[in-house]
């Protein structure tokens, strides 16, 4: 298996040299703002990453807010950076504001950082997996059929011959009843009168002579 040729970029030759200048600027900047040794050296690295984290997050989450916000200052103080050692400024006298916000960075970029790392984005993406959801149909409610006329009521023809009407029931006949058994039953009746207050219906008065009900009902007619 051959291995490919190492093909030579301009544009990544180009972008090398442009963050070796731009790293040698800062670094100047903040060692005329006081801050020698290591922290000199440590101040470019903290704008190109902060740089370079901006510029990630508008390109994986899409455009924002933050993201755009924490490129431009990264990127104004990369561009002041550059253009303050250009012999604009003069780095044996630095002035106090840029001193104190050459102090300030540190801090600045490490709240640009965790935002940029722990908040969530503006948008979410919508995953491949997922199946679309249709938009609700919406319900139509269906028009109201138009109300027929009623058909005129046709009158039935009965063709069955019409029966004569039945007689009613003729009374039933007169049940003899014993003179001897109405006087008993008078006396029966005003005892109980007597005792209760309220005449005997006919149920106790059949109970009291041990009747059939039939002659229960003559002998309470003959006692009204």
């Amino acid at each position: 298996m051959t291995r490919p040729a190492l093909r030579v970029d301009a544009v990544l030759i180009q972008a090398i040299i442009a963050g070796a200048l731009s790293f040698a600027h800062l670094h100047d900047l903040a060692a005329a703002a006081g801050q020698d040794g290591w922290k000199a050296w440590a101040y470019p690295v903290s704008v190109d990453l902060l740089l370079v984290a901006a510029w990630r997050r508008l390109r994986t989450d899409g455009p924002s807010r933050l993201a755009w916000c924490w490129f431009l200052i990264a990127l104004v103080a990369s561009l002041g950076a550059n253009v303050a050692t250009a012999g604009l400024l003069d780095l044996d006298d630095v002035p106090a504001w840029l001193r104190i916000l050459v102090a300030a960075w540190p801090a600045l970029a490490f709240m640009g950082g965790t935002l940029l790392a722990h908040s969530s984005a503006g948008h979410t993406s919508a995953s491949p997996d997922a199946a679309p959801v249709p938009d609700p149909v919406p319900e139509v409610e269906p028009e109201p059929a138009a109300a027929e006329p009623a058909p005129e009521p046709v009158a039935a023809v009965d063709d069955t011959p019409a029966l004569p009407a039945a007689d009613p029931d003729p009374a039933p006949p007169a049940v003899p009843v014993p003179a001897a058994l109405v006087d008993h039953a008078r006396k029966v009746a005003a005892d109980h009168e007597q005792r209760t207050g309220a005449r005997i219906d006919t149920d106790t008065l059949r109970a009291r002579l041990g009747v059939p009900p039939h002659l229960a009902d003559a002998i309470a007619a003959q006692l009204t």
